[in-house]
């Protein structure tokens, strides 16, 4: 329960960020009364990788409270057991891919090592959501529209805003592409 209403809260907090600056930032699809999702697959899921992806630790260097493209990869997931979808909203929690070998082994769970625990402590997340024209996160739940899972690696595009006055450092993405990384073997 507590994970539930600290993640409730990380939503939140991204979710009052993103609509003080949605005014600016434009919207990835039209969004009609009913929504196809191979369609608005076709239109946001990327053919290639797009290049100068940074890690979440990176764009909060970059960003600011002013939108900006940026394009980030990332694993998705959350920290303290938190679930990172909302279900039946296009939108996940994205956290820093490990950089060494040891977090590729099969049947690793970041949440449970210390290594990846420490590491991850202070680099932030990245509250990734996908819009309609009016501005409202699409209606699709992300796994289904994506075939992502909990720990899937993606590359997004989109815009980005970072303010540090924010309790939890949290990324607001707004985006308009995802690349999902073929897992590995």
């Amino acid at each position: 329960m507590v994970a539930s209403q600290a993640m409730r809260r990380i939503w939140l907090v991204a979710a009052f960020a993103m609509v003080t600056t949605m005014a600016v930032v434009q919207p990835a699809v039209c969004m009609a009364l009913e929504i196809d999702p191979a369609t608005v697959r076709n239109q946001l899921v990327l053919p290639a990788e797009p290049a100068g992806a940074i890690t979440p630790t990176a764009a909060k260097e970059k960003l600011t409270k002013d939108p900006q493209p940026i394009v980030i990869a990332g694993r998705i997931g959350a920290r303290g057991g938190m679930e990172p979808f909302l279900e039946n909203k296009a939108s996940f929690v994205l956290v820093e891919i490990p950089a060494d070998d040891h977090a590729k082994k099969p049947g690793h769970d970041n949440d449970n090592c210390p290594f990846c625990k420490k590491r991850q402590a202070n680099s932030p997340m990245t509250a990734v959501q996908f819009v309609g024209a009016d501005g409202k996160v699409l209606p699709v739940d992300a796994r289904k529209l994506f075939n992502v899972a909990k720990g899937s690696e993606v590359v997004v595009r989109g815009q980005g805003v970072f303010d540090p006055k924010l309790a939890i450092p949290v990324i607001q993405l707004t985006a308009d592409g995802v690349f999902v990384r073929p897992a590995a073997k």
